[in-house]
């Protein structure tokens, strides 16, 4: 008998119970995220009424898989873009939430008896919402298109990177095992400089790279390229101590940037579904029933501090981000729960073994309890407003609209503030390349050339000057390049700022000494370094013209390459009035809504929901705006503008689909099907135009063959004749049905 590994009667017992208890779960339109959770339960070691995994430290590998794989889709949806896009109002509210939460959190540990290293990462656990729920929630109940639901998107994103954040710093914490300011400042400050060059290098590399070999993949190579470089990113940032989830996470990112973000997205849903349900598989294995009911109450206490706590904090958040009440607290009522990140958060505890091992279920059982309560959570938002509004004040709430209003309005950005917001940033940038070329170069050409040049000195003079001139033009950019000219003229042309100007300046020239003189200080002495370091900058100075043309290529390659995918969220982009409450938003045409082939006059959007459709976009048309005999097809995105009441009423407009009798409720197959005329057939001495034999079938004549001749695509006025034999394409049950109809009339 052939011996069966192991891990693969593990994975098929896994799989077997996920797949069951999944369709159980998908009856139900419940999460499954939590329906795999139960069956990694049932195949656990703590329930013994079914076949138990046998070697769960080959699961925990496949988990740990599927934890990279789920990262690196969530960075696919991330982008760096949609960060730097993100609203102030979402980025307050996240502040406030992560905040509160981590404090909540802390105290709730510490106020149930629980150790100071279980405490703070039950705050981590309870800072994080479930992207994957909230999504999966706001599709079910059709709120995407609603104003609160892209707040709370935005929310999302910060949250993730805030996350990943909190592994590194809890990470930190855990190895110190102490509240240590500068181990934890040297921490973020590692990361910021890893983030900064991973992003930079990699938005200068990969999609030109992914641009150049487009004509030389397909789908399979596609798919294995992308995977290539999320386990290449993986490794790295295993190589400098950070998780391989984060590297992950961060390819996704780059690569979200890219024209083959959707398509890779697409490819890897497939892998990360199958190791995404192994991971959370494995988390449900790791649940003791026991530990759940005894530490009921705890768990009890925990969940309703979750959902209080995060409603209360986004609320305010919104409030205080000018949002309105009834806006903030929609998206407080959405984002009362914890998922993926908080498993990774509870799982790393495990792996680094600082917490309880009662932390881990206590997690998962307050999940479960928030998921199931998100639906609903969402569902009485609304009612819980109108009861809010009707206890409040009128001034009170007439303040509140006052102060929503004026938080929308436009600021204007001093001259001052551009300048000084292009010199921080410019620094930082050119201050993160140029280091990190100086340690790549003492750290890997140094050695490289010293085993390939015999001589020390020569060694470090060729490693000196190839890292020089790889430095050139972020040197000059960091004391010659000005992005805001017009804004410093401003500030020149005033003679009271001249000498701040003159500061600045002379500031960028000394932080460019002391980059040179850093790289010179590695291989000569500190005098030497100085001194070669300003002759450098003067013979910089000299070939400025040519260095200003490198660099101004390298730029251009850059934005070219972060530019390259055209956003077309960014034309979905969320747009409002706050003291109308109302707002611009999309719906996308399906085949078969009852809006096709009808004009925008028939469909009266103005008359019935007191909107209008501002744009309309039909492949790479843009329509605006739409005249009123402007007819809908399938596929086209109207673009609307109105508040959510009157969206919802459209929504549901738009989804409802044509009676049955009006389309096919299944695909009928399409076939070519011979068919040869007998003497005694109907059909014989008819022309095709009157043996209605497209009507009868709904098919179409593409061919006779007629004593011989083969005759294409003939001419609908040809007549049949005994013997012809016939060519249509059509469905194979209707032309059977026309055979029927030829032995009932021989």
């Amino acid at each position: 008998m052939t011996h069966l590994p192991h891990l693969i009667m593990d994975l098929g017992l896994i799989l077997a119970a996920a797949g069951i208890i999944t369709l159980i779960f998908k009856k139900l339109k419940q999460p499954l995220v939590l329906g795999y959770i139960i069956a990694g339960l049932l195949v656990g070691p703590h329930f013994a009424l079914l076949p138990t995994v046998i070697e769960t430290a080959n699961i925990t590998i496949w988990a740990e898989i599927g934890v990279i794989f789920l990262l690196f889709s969530l960075g696919l949806e991330f982008s760096f873009k949609k960060l730097v896009k993100v609203g102030g109002a979402s980025s307050i509210m996240a502040f406030f939430e992560v905040v509160v939460m981590l404090v909540l959190g802390y105290l709730t540990g510490k106020l149930l008896g629980w150790s100071t290293m279980d405490s703070i990462f039950l705050g981590g656990i309870l800072s994080i919402s479930s992207t994957t729920i909230i999504i999966r929630a706001f599709d079910e109940l059709g709120v995407k298109s609603q104003r609160f639901a892209r707040l709370v998107f935005g929310v999302l994103i910060v949250e993730d990177l805030v996350a990943i954040l909190l592994m590194v710093l809890l990470s930190t914490l855990a190895v110190s095992q102490q509240f240590a300011g500068t181990e934890m400042l040297s921490a973020v400050l590692k990361l910021a400089f890893f983030l900064v060059v991973w992003f930079l290098g990699g938005i200068f590399l990969i999609p030109t790279f992914l641009r150049r070999a487009s004509k030389l993949m397909n789908d399979e190579t596609l798919l294995i390229v992308s995977l290539a470089l999320c386990l290449l990113m993986v490794i790295l940032a295993a190589q400098v101590g950070f998780s391989p989830a984060l590297g992950a996470f961060i390819m996704g990112s780059i690569l979200a940037e890219t024209t083959k973000a959707e398509k890779i997205e697409h490819l890897i849903s497939s892998v990360k579904d199958l190791f995404g349900a192994i991971f959370f598989v494995s988390v449900g294995m790791l649940i003791n029933p026991a530990v759940i009911l005894e530490y009921a109450a705890p768990i009890a206490i925990i969940t309703l501090v979750t959902i209080v706590g995060k409603v209360v904090s986004i609320t305010g958040g919104g409030l205080v981000a000018g949002q309105g009440l009834k806006t903030s607290l929609k998206s407080g009522m959405s984002v009362s729960q914890i998922g993926e990140f908080s498993f990774i958060i509870a799982t790393l505890g495990l792996t680094l073994k600082v917490t309880s091992e009662f932390l881990y279920p206590v997690a998962v059982a307050v999940s479960a309890i928030t998921t199931f309560s998100t639906p609903y959570m969402i569902k009485y938002s609304e009612p819980l407003h109108q009861a809010i509004e009707k206890m409040l004040p009128n001034r009170w709430k007439a303040s509140l609209n006052e102060y929503s209003s004026g938080a929308q309005t436009i600021n204007t950005t001093s001259d001052w503030q551009l300048v000084l917001k292009s010199y921080v940033l410019n620094l930082v940038v050119y201050s993160v390349i140029i280091i990190a070329l100086v340690l790549l170069s003492s750290q890997y050409l140094s050695p490289f050339l010293s085993n390939l040049i015999s001589a020390p000195d020569w060694a470090n003079m060729a490693t000196i000057v190839i890292t020089l001139l790889a430095m050139a033009p972020f040197l000059w950019a960091l004391v010659m390049h000005h992005p805001q000219k017009e804004a410093q003229a401003r500030i020149w042309a005033n003679r009271n700022y001249r000498s701040l100007i003159i500061v600045l300046s002379f500031f960028k020239i000394g932080v460019a000494i002391f980059f040179i003189a850093f790289l010179l200080d590695r291989f000569l002495s500190v005098q030497v370094a100085l001194v070669a370091g300003l002759g450098i900058l003067l013979l910089l100075a000299f070939f400025s013209k040519k260095i200003q043309e490198f660099y101004i290529r390298i730029e251009n390659r850059f934005l070219s390459n972060l530019n390259a995918r055209e956003l077309h969220e960014e034309s979905k982009k969320h747009h409002s009035l706050t003291p109308w409450d109302v707002h611009l938003t999309s719906f996308t045409i399906s085949p078969f809504s009852e809006a096709v082939g009808k004009t925008l006059v028939e469909l009266q959007v103005r008359e019935k929901y007191g909107m209008n459709v501002a744009v309309i976009e039909r492949g790479d048309q843009t329509i605006m705006p739409p005249t009123r005999n402007e007819r809908i097809f399938p596929g086209d995105v109207l673009y609307v503008f109105g508040s959510d009441t009157q969206m919802e009423a459209f929504r549901q407009f738009i989804e409802t689909e044509r009676p049955e009798e009006a389309v096919d409720s299944e695909k009928e197959e399409i076939r070519l099907q011979k068919l040869v005329l007998r003497p005694e057939s109907f059909l014989v001495h008819m022309s095709i135009r009157d043996s209605g034999v497209r009507e009868k079938t709904k098919g179409l004549i593409v061919g006779i063959e007629k004593k011989g001749q083969r005759i294409l695509n003939p001419d609908s006025e040809l007549v049949f004749e005994e013997g012809d034999i016939v060519w249509i394409v059509g469905s194979p049950s209707r032309i059977k049905k026309l055979h029927e109809m030829e032995s009932t009339s021989g």
